[in-house]
């Protein structure tokens, strides 16, 4: 049997995407680790081969050697099991959550010679005042907006500080990989409930009553739904996640989005043409608690990327969009 890969997360959005890349390139020997709970979570698993799956506490509970079972030969960890709710308050819960956990996976990954990738996010970059440049010099400038995204900036500074993105000499630790996923949409997202993409949630509005909402501008320089966001289709952050995964040597913290700004009406327009309907969009309040946390422009560098040597393009807007539509969307509103 071939050493196993662990994924985290592995029922959530682009966990369960990762699972199903993996087995479609033939990988089944697989530890998977998620909390279940109560929702309808498990579905994302239906149609997903692999050995075994534990909750994070069992799954710590063995990586200490402290488990009733011992766990498999491992070659990889992909880390995507963290509170990905931007609108987290409970700092505590973020700090065990999205630190203590991932540093802890990281170390153990380190002292076992184990490949390691795991999730950041473009929430470390706040408000792009910095810019969005993925350059190590400039990671330890930035200052996000919520606690979320200073959860998983403790980590990249942790990591950049201890320079666990490079190669070590002499050591058989490897470089580990850190993903600032932008604004990623896709199948399998259903669960996220209020962390829906917009596309998830204007496909529902349309079907609804035929209206999408988005939020107002409330900075001049913007008008009514023309703040622009890097938008990822998930095939694209899966992709880049898996590439990291298989190139053992390589290390670094990488932005993943396409490198294009599109408004909230590009998109809302995309999915209405995907749909074959005329656009019909209502511009609605922002809550007063979100005004001074939201991003109006994401934009990912990605020299970093390709000089890593990753340089399959992006899916475009357009059409990341209407492949989710049509190919999940649709089907998923019929069953």
């Amino acid at each position: 049997m071939s050493a196993t890969t662990v994924v985290t997360g592995a029922a959530g959005f682009i966990g369960r995407n990762a699972v199903a890349e993996l087995n479609r390139r033939g990988r089944y020997d697989l530890l998977l680790v998620d909390r279940l709970g109560t929702d309808e979570r498990w579905k994302n698993l239906v149609g997903l081969q692999y050995e075994e799956i534990l909750s994070p506490e069992e799954f710590l509970e063995r990586l200490r050697g402290r488990g009733q079972k011992p766990l498999p030969e491992i070659d990889g960890i992909v880390h995507l099991g963290a509170c990905s709710a931007t609108t987290e308050t409970n700092a505590d819960y973020l700090l065990s959550n999205n630190y203590a956990y991932t540093r802890e996976l990281c170390e153990w990954s380190l002292a076992h010679g184990v490949k390691f990738v795991y999730a950041s996010s473009a929430a470390t970059y706040g408000n792009g005042s910095r810019g969005y440049d993925d350059s190590d010099y400039l990671t330890p400038t930035l200052e996000p907006l919520n606690m979320y995204g200073y959860s998983k900036h403790m980590f990249d500074l942790w990591a950049l500080k201890h320079e666990l993105f490079w190669k070590q000499p002499a050591s058989a630790a490897l470089p580990i990989v850190g993903l600032k996923y932008f604004n990623v949409y896709g199948p399998y997202e259903d669960h996220k409930g209020d962390m829906r993409s917009v596309v998830n949630k204007s496909f529902g509005q349309i079907g609804d009553g035929g209206t999408v909402r988005l939020f107002k501008s409330h900075k001049p320089q913007y008008r009514d739904g023309e703040q622009m966001r890097d938008f990822v289709y998930v095939t694209d952050a899966v992709d880049v996640t898996l590439y990291f995964l298989e190139q053992r040597d390589l290390g670094g913290l990488y932005n993943c989005g396409s490198g294009i700004a599109r408004t909230w009406l590009d998109l809302a327009t995309a999915v209405y043409a995907a749909m074959g309907k005329k656009p019909e969009i209502e511009f609605i309040d922002m809550p007063e608690g979100l005004r001074e946390k939201y991003q109006y422009f994401t934009q990912a560098t990605s020299e970093k990327l390709k000089s890593a040597g990753y340089t399959k393009p992006f899916a475009t807007l357009e059409d990341g969009v209407r492949d989710y539509v049509t190919t999940y969307l649709v089907l998923r509103s019929k069953a």
